[in-house]
């Protein structure tokens, strides 16, 4: 006979599926499909909207989803009964639950894959003093603090998995997170990024070790020797790991060719392989991601196999299933539980105990290696980051019913703390602005004394549909076989992403912090590789291609110091917009136009904006086929004078012709009196430099036929536009930033500055041409002119080696 308290306990019934509809009467959100994208939907604005806020604040994205996590939670929304029910019924964690853990399985394989055991053996004594200190202090203060939590807020817990849990949760130190930031902060190839890698990986094999061993504590079987079998079964699975499953990925990468796509079937037996791993690890009782994470760390490095793995399951991890296991953490989170003097209390100690472990133990080791003391303290804070790696640790412990609700509150928050801080304090102690500045160089413009000098271009793009009409502008810009010759950087804009992928782009695009040429990555597959290196061979340009892997905000430093490391004399930026098929110009970014903005302010060389209407097509020109006409508009002032250099050597080209117009103001007559204005001593200076730039460049001139010049009288901005309506059919205008002409500066008022007045008239819907149009400022030194001729001229050979 059934008892009453037996009768009264009703199960909801099982959610089905998929619903019949709204007009057959069902409810969507009472059926599991249409309730999880709901969900995953919420999940997805929220998190990304947090996101969005905090990008300003340069934080990892993991706070941003933590924050959400909460928000969601019973801390925030969660307190309505009618939007947890609505949204969140207990009859739907379950699934919810499943799909995170997934997530996580998949996250810690990647996670695996960023970690190579190579690296790990190859870790010098500095860092692995670093890593024990930093796991062993603060482990040890996490066990101290355990006994006032567990006489205070977490009375009855499991007292021996308690106090690891406790240490395991203080020391760990988050090896993904802790990569992000270091990319963001451009330290990741630096030595104090490599160092805090080095260590964080120790650390991260060391806590998972333990956690491991906290779990098999943690288990409810009523024999003693149960943890025992769990800790000898896991030896087992990891002896049978490393003895089975690199002998088999080699296999298979050795078949994957750097240019040919690896084939599916390799792709999905590797998932089936991370899948397995995972049900054995959790039949044993320490975790399927424990599995996962195993096969991620023992798969090759080398060659293409484990960057494609990474390409293929980021995004469907990182945008669709992590952000679950957020949710899931963040529902399982309620600050509410934290009331009173006495919880407050608890929840700054343990904050400080996890910072000063972390960060005194770091600085201590790193301060008896000699670091400096800007250094230590720096890897400290940057040891002492947390993020989704902690709360894997806190949420196992909360389920397997170590940590209370009240505890799980506390070390999450402390996780939130830690993790915030370190980006904004590691950039106030740490600036890297401070390191060793770069030896100068003389050759900053092209105007220059002595023209025959090497010509040094750095070059920028954004994509593919950029690279023809750079070739082509490259290809114009050799000169003659009296000078010295070309040398071109090519860089690479890319923005740094969140993937996991993006990590390992800037461990090779990066040396000590910057950019540089990996000799190793010019048999790369990538096309617009593949086309800068053909045109090296076919014209005998020295070129070098390279990334800049940064966010938009500071992409401006990667430009300007890679320009003064290569000794370039000028930058070549594209603008931020492309032509249509209609010829009009369409944004392509406005955050690129905000980079090119602060590289014309900051850069130390003279800079070029392309605005690209197709010079010379879609397609690359063979040196044979160039045909181009070249229109200088030469008004006065130094940003001309640079056009005008740029111009006069684009003509030693077999197959370029340049036409010259300079503009004169006539003098305003006013009956018989005619308005003279009398500059000052400098204008006069400049206007005599200015003469004397004309009358070497027609002495020149003379012996080309394939320069013409032209003088035009104008009054006004009318009559010059007039002039310039007439010249419009050409290839390619040349023109200074800011030309001293008051004729010029009234032409157009444009929305960008960069442009300039001329170069805005000449872009205008309102003026139409064909050609496409180059926009020089040309660096003002602020040494004094005598200092900048006792420079000494750098030979052509003086290539930055250390790229």
């Amino acid at each position: 006979m059934v008892s009453n308290a037996t009768a009264g306990l009703i199960c909801p019934s099982p959610m089905k599926p998929t619903s019949n509809g709204i007009f057959q009467g069902d409810d969507p959100l009472q059926f599991t499909l249409p309730l999880v994208i709901l969900q995953i939907c919420l999940v997805f604005v929220v998190t990304r909207g947090l996101a969005f806020i905090l990008k300003p604040l340069r934080q990892p994205r993991v706070i941003a989803e933590i924050i959400g996590g909460i928000l969601l939670g019973p801390s925030a929304l969660g307190r309505s009964k009618s939007y947890m029910q609505a949204i969140f019924p207990p009859k739907s964690l379950p699934v919810l639950d499943t799909l995170a853990n997934i997530g996580l399985l998949l996250f810690l394989f990647l996670a695996g894959l960023e970690l190579d055991p190579k690296s790990l053996r190859r870790t010098g004594k500095k860092a692995l003093g670093i890593a024990l200190a930093g796991i062993s202090l603060p482990f040890a203060l996490g066990i101290g603090s355990s006994y006032v939590l567990k006489e205070t807020i977490s009375k009855g817990v499991n007292g021996n998995a308690f106090l690891v849990f406790m240490g395991v949760a203080l020391s760990i130190t988050a090896f993904p997170v802790l990569a992000r930031i270091l990319a963001e902060l451009k330290l990741l190839t630096t030595d104090v990024g490599k160092m805090a890698m080095s260590a964080a990986a120790v650390n991260d094999v060391a806590a998972w070790i333990l956690l491991a061993l906290a779990i098999a504590l943690s288990g409810t079987g009523k024999s003693s020797l149960v943890p025992l079998w769990i800790f000898l079964s896991g030896c087992v699975f990891f002896v049978c790991a490393i003895l089975i499953v690199p002998p088999i990925f080699k296999w298979i990468a050795q078949r994957c060719h750097e240019d040919e796509p690896v084939k599916e079937t390799h792709i999905c037996a590797t998932l089936a392989v991370v899948l397995a791993a995972g049900l054995v690890t959790d039949a044993i009782g320490i975790h399927a991601m424990f599995g996962a994470f195993v096969i991620g760390v023992l798969i090759p490095k080398d060659g293409p196999f484990a960057g494609t793995l990474v390409e293929k399951v980021e995004d469907l991890v990182s945008g669709l299933f992590l952000p679950l296991y957020f949710v899931s953490s963040g529902l399982k989170t309620n600050i509410a539980t934290i009331q009173g003097l006495q919880s407050w209390g608890l929840l700054v100690l343990v904050i400080f105990t996890a910072c000063f472990g972390k960060i005194f133990g770091t600085l201590l080791v790193t301060l008896l290696c000699k670091a400096p003391l800007r250094e230590a303290l720096t890897l400290g804070f940057l040891m002492n980051t947390k993020g989704l790696v902690e709360l894997i640790v806190l949420n196992i412990g909360k389920d397997r019913k170590v940590l209370n609700d009240q505890t799980f509150a506390i070390m999450v928050l402390m996780a939130l703390f830690t993790t915030f801080i370190t980006t904004p304090i590691v950039m106030a102690i740490y600036k890297p602005e401070k390191r060793k500045r770069i030896a100068d160089y003389m050759n900053r413009t092209i105007e220059r004394k002595n023209p025959n000098t090497q010509l040094r271009i750095l070059t920028c793009y954004h994509s593919a549909r950029n690279i023809p009409s750079i070739i082509n502008l490259l290809e114009a810009s050799r000169g003659s076989e009296k000078r010295e010759g070309l040398s071109v950087d090519a860089l690479h804009l890319m923005e740094l992403s969140e993937r996991s992928s993006a990590i390992i782009m800037v461990h090779k695009a990066r040396k000590h912090g910057l950019p540089f040429w990996n000799k190793s990555q010019q048999s790369d597959s990538n096309h617009v590789v593949v086309a800068f290196e053909a045109y090296r061979q076919l014209s005998h340009v020295s070129m070098r291609s390279m990334k800049a892997i940064s966010s938009m905000s500071d992409m401006h430093e990667d430009i300007c110091k890679t320009a003064e490391t290569n000794r370039a004399a000028i930058i070549i930026l594209p603008f931020h917009k492309h032509q249509r098929v209609d010829g009009l110009l369409e944004t392509t970014r406005n955050d690129f136009r905000l980079v090119n903005l602060k590289v014309l302010e900051h850069a130390r060389c003279s800079v070029g904006i392309l605005v690209d209407r197709g010079l010379g097509g879609t397609t690359q020109v063979a040196a044979s086929n160039v045909s181009y006409f070249i229109m200088v508009p030469f008004f006065g002032g130094c940003d001309d004078r640079e056009a005008l250099a740029y111009g006069v050597r684009m003509a030693e080209h077999p197959g370029i012709r340049l036409m010259v117009i300079r503009f004169i103001v006539e003098p305003e007559s006013m009956g018989e009196i005619v308005r003279v204005n009398i500059g000052s001593s400098s204008s006069t200076e400049l206007r005599s430099t200015e003469e004397e730039f004309l009358a070497e460049f027609k002495r020149n001139m003379a012996k080309d036929d394939s320069i013409k010049y032209e003088e035009k009288l104008v009054r006004n901005a009318a009559d010059t536009i007039a002039v310039l309506s007439e010249l419009k059919c050409c290839n390619l205008f040349l023109v200074g930033l800011m030309p001293e002409c008051e004729a010029a500066l009234d032409l157009s008022r444009s929305d960008c500055p960069e442009l300039g007045p001329v170069g805005s008239l000449l872009t205008s819907p309102d003026f139409s041409t064909t050609a496409s149009v180059l926009i020089v400022q040309q660096y003002k030194s602020r040494a004094s002119p005598n200092l900048t001729l006792q420079m000494e001229d750098e030979s052509p050979d003086k290539d930055s080696e250390s790229n």
